[in-house]
Parts: C-alpha cells; sequence; structure tokens
C-alpha cells in the first residue's frame, strides 16, 4: 500500500529561519573554571544535567561526571522522572525540556538555550496540525517525539525512532488508519516496514535531510569494509544502503556489537563522543552532506543543539533564568499520549521477558 502524503503545503524551513552552526570556542583553562562552578552549584540546587546524544561533548562528559545523564529524548524524561533532583537542566531542544517537564510537573526544569529548537517542532504547527487532525477524524494520531508539546496534545501517540514501527505495526494490525507527524522520512521508513494506512505530514529534520545517497556510494566504494548506519529520518535512497537503520540508541549499540572496523555514520556528528566511548578501537566517518545540490545548512550537526554550552549553562544556574513552562491542561492531555507509549514497551519487554523464560 502506498503512502498517503500530505501534500497541501510544505511544511519545510527556508533558510533564513536556521541558525548558524556556533560551536563554543573556550580555552582549557576556563573550561576548568566553568566545569568548576557549575558542580558546585548543581550540588547546591539539588540539579542535574540530563543532555541528549547530539550535544557539545564538553557537556555530555559533565553530565556524566555530575550523576547526570545523557541518552535520547524520551529516556532523557524518562531518568528525570526517577531522580531524586528538584532541578533538571535540559541540555538538548525546546520540545525535551518540554517532554522533561510533562513527565515531571512538580520538577523545576531549566535550558540552557530557549532559542534551541528543532526543523520538525517548527514546521508542525499546533495550528495547521490541529485543522488537517480534525479535518481526518477517522485517523488516530501519531507524533514523533521530535514535536511540541501542543502537538502531543491533540495527538493519540507518541512515538520515538525506536519504537515507532512497532506501535504503527500494532495499530495497523487492529484496523487502524494513522494520521503521522512530522517527519516524512521516517514516516515513509515506517510505513514502507508495516503497510499501514498513513496520512504523512511534510515536515524534515535539516540534518538527516541533507545526507547524500550518490555520494554515500562513492563513499562507500573508497570503503568496501565499512558498516553503514542510518537514522531513519534521512531520505529514503539513503536508509536503502544501510547495514543498520536505527534511533540514535541502536547506532550506538551497533558500533560495539557489529563485526566491522570502521562505520559510516548518517546522524548528527554529536553522537560520536558516545560511539568512540563505546568502540574506541573503532574509525567512525561522517556520512556525506557534500554534493550535487548540497547546502550544507548543517553539515551533520544541529544548529540548535549547539546552542547548548558552558557558558550558557553556568548563567542558568546562576540566574534561574529560561524556565520551561507548559499549561496544566496540556500537560495532562500530551501526558495521555506518552503514557501509551511507555506501557507499550512496558508490555513488549514483559512479553519478551516472558518468551525468554
Amino acid at each position: 500500500m502506498a503512502a498517503n502524503i500530505q501534500t497541501t503545503r510544505s511544511y519545510l524551513l527556508d533558510k533564513e529561519q536556521i541558525p548558524l552552526t556556533v560551536e563554543e570556542q573556550i580555552s582549557d583553562a576556563e573550561r576548568q573554571q566553568l566545569t568548576d562552578k557549575i558542580k558546585q552549584l548543581l550540588k547546591q540546587q539539588n540539579a542535574v544535567i540530563v543532555a541528549h546524544y547530539y550535544t557539545d561533548a564538553d557537556i555530555q562528559i559533565l553530565a556524566d561526571e555530575t550523576g547526570g545523564y545523557v541518552s535520547d529524548s524520551l529516556d532523557m524524561a524518562r531518568f528525570g522522572n526517577e531522580s531524586d533532583a528538584e532541578t533538571l537542566i535540559v541540555c538538548g531542544v525546546k520540545f525535551m525540556g518540554e517532554t522533561a517537564k510533562i513527565l515531571n510537573p512538580e520538577k523545576r526544569v531549566l535550558m540552557p538555550d530557549l532559542d534551541a529548537n528543532c526543523s520538525l517542532d517548527i514546521g508542525c504547527p499546533e495550528k495547521d496540525f490541529v485543522e488537517f487532525c480534525d479535518a481526518h477524524p477517522d485517523h488516530e494520531v501519531v507524533v514523533y517525539a521530535n514535536t511540541s508539546a501542543a502537538v502531543k496534545a491533540r495527538a493519540d501517540w507518541m512515538v520515538t525512532s525506536g519504537s515507532a514501527v512497532d506501535v504503527v505495526k500494532h495499530l495497523a494490525s487492529e484496523g487502524k488508519k494513522i494520521i503521522w507527524a512530522p517527519d516524512q522520512y521516517l514516516g515513509q521508513y515506517v510505513q514502507a516496514q508495516t503497510g499501514a494506512d498513513m496520512l504523512i505530514w511534510q515536515g524534515a529534520c535539516i540534518v538527516h535531510e541533507e545526507f547524500k545517497a550518490k555520494e554515500l556510494e562513492i563513499m562507500r566504494a573508497q570503503y568496501p569494509d565499512a558498516k553503514v548506519l542510518v537514522h531513519p529520518e534521512s531520505p529514503a535512497a539513503v536508509v536503502a544502503q544501510a547495514d543498520l537503520v536505527g534511533s540514535t540508541t541502536a547506532i550506538i549499540n551497533a558500533v560495539k556489537t557489529l563485526d566491522a572496523k570502521t562505520f559510516i555514520v548518517a546522524t548528527d556528528k554529536g553522537i560520536f563522543h558516545k560511539m568512540k566511548q563505546a568502540a574506541p578501537d573503532k574509525e567512525i566517518i561522517e556520512a556525506p552532506t557534500a554534493g550535487k545540490g548540497a547546502t550544507c545548512i548543517s553539515c551533520a550537526h544541529c544548529p540548535w543543539m549547539a546552542m547548548n554550552s558552558l557558558r550558557k549553562l553556568l548563567q542558568v544556574l546562576e540566574s534561574g533564568s529560561n524556565e520551561i513552562t507548559v499549561e496544566d491542561s496540556t500537560i495532562k492531555r500530551a501526558r495521555g499520549a506518552i503514557q501509551r507509549l511507555l506501557d507499550f514497551t512496558s508490555e513488549q519487554s514483559a512479553t519478551m521477558l516472558a518468551n525468554d523464560a
């Protein structure tokens, strides 16, 4: 069955909507000063850093050293829920801060920069999305984690890249028709894997959309023994060349478990820090973003993720600014969509354990 792709309007971003990628440049002496101050304030305020794999290595290292956490977006929020900390410093992009607040409404959630956004979130405005859903009331609404709290509140389910196929396959087995938002490439991948009847929103991640299939073919010829690891937000022609298609966590696990010395990786290069920690003896190469028609807007690194920095992290701890707030009514509705995923994955895990027993 072919995907029913929503084509009434493009939700891809214009260049002027995308900030320049500015990575923090600091000396070793300043880095040490900043980390010492941050560690002191984290302890004083009973706060922890919860960081995404795509943030700068300095942030990830500091999170690990101070009892914080580095992971994907849903696991970040889950950790915050299980932590005894009163304040969560979410280093990532805004929807991650909102998700943390939805699952931890009683906690203070701060972010280094509230302007750190996501092209998928921006490309799925609440008003337009609600109107689209209302026009198709017979469809189950499934949204990717990379959406605002308001969009999650309109959804029946929230999913991650690692859970999307299983959830949609489950819904399709029940005869459900599905609205999928916002990433068109991940939606097309899920549809191909499940055969579900899906209306697919036309958004895209500016990082993953830039990976080039033809140039990847050339690179594979240069490294014939390399394994290709691809995030499913990438275009189908890139996904088709993958030895493994998976979430950020799956990609990190793959570099440890797959029998290869070299890996070509099509996702944000911020993940390379954890990949190198997991397999220091392996060679990790960025999948190409250059080539015909290339703009290299992101060059394999999200400009919004790059807004997280040690200087901004210290400023937030000192000032208490940049707090994430979500209306109670939105929290209640959005939490329902997230909880369905948590319950579903919990049931899956229990079934697997029972089958293995």
